[in-house]
């Protein structure tokens, strides 16, 4: 069994940001040579997420305003986990609802997506530097 670790960087401009890294994956799975397998990716951060779905700006929109509304960045002093001095209980709870991480199988080198499926990374408490994993394990 083969495997690839590799992590990947991000300090966005925005607070809250969805960026496709489907092309940083594959570029590792190609990297790591492996044909048949499972290649994890997540966010290494509690405030960032690692989600699979549709790259239409319009959907994008929409998981923000939907996000927000479920869990409103103000008042912070909504928010117990606030009481600490952060201002980013709302980013915990946004990334709860889109998830840490994805797996995806990788068959004859390929990341085997079904139609329209990329990978994108969440940021809900950006402005930061923050760490992505991608772990390519297989044959």
């Amino acid at each position: 069994m083969k495997f690839k670790t590799h992590h990947l960087v991000f300090n966005t401009k925005k607070r809250i940001d969805f960026i496709n890294i489907t092309q940083e994956v594959r570029k590792v799975i190609k990297e790591s040579q492996i044909k048949e397998g499972l290649c994890l990716v997540n966010a290494m951060h509690i405030s960032a997420s690692v989600f699979i779905n549709d790259n239409e700006s319009g959907l994008h929109y929409d998981f923000e305003n939907w996000l927000e509304k479920l869990a409103p960045h103000d008042p912070i002093e909504h928010y117990r986990h606030n009481d600490t001095g952060e201002d980013n209980a709302d980013a915990h709870l946004k990334r709860q609802i889109m998830g840490r991480e994805v797996v995806v199988a990788i068959t004859d080198g390929n990341l085997d997506f079904g139609p329209w499926e990329q990978i994108f990374y969440g940021e809900f408490d950006g402005q930061r530097s923050k760490k992505i994993l991608i772990k390519v394990i297989g044959e």
